[in-house]
């Protein structure tokens, strides 16, 4: 039934996705009630230096991140 689609910056690690998805699974299925099988979370991770805001890149406006 839902599918959530996320982007964010490419490089989090495995365990934060992975807790990232449980999450995003169980509040859809609390919110919707709906079955957990019935929710899809698809992570699409975009390179810094591809991804802007104000004006910037991130890259540039957030070096340390």
């Amino acid at each position: 039934m839902p599918i959530l689609r996320v982007e964010t910056w490419a490089g989090l690690p495995v365990e934060k996705k992975k807790d990232f998805v449980e999450t995003l699974t169980r509040e859809t299925v609390r919110i919707l009630g709906c079955p957990p099988e019935a929710v899809t979370v698809v992570i699409d991770e975009v390179p810094k230096e591809n991804w802007g805001a104000a004006g910037q890149l991130c890259t540039e406006r957030f070096p340390d991140r």
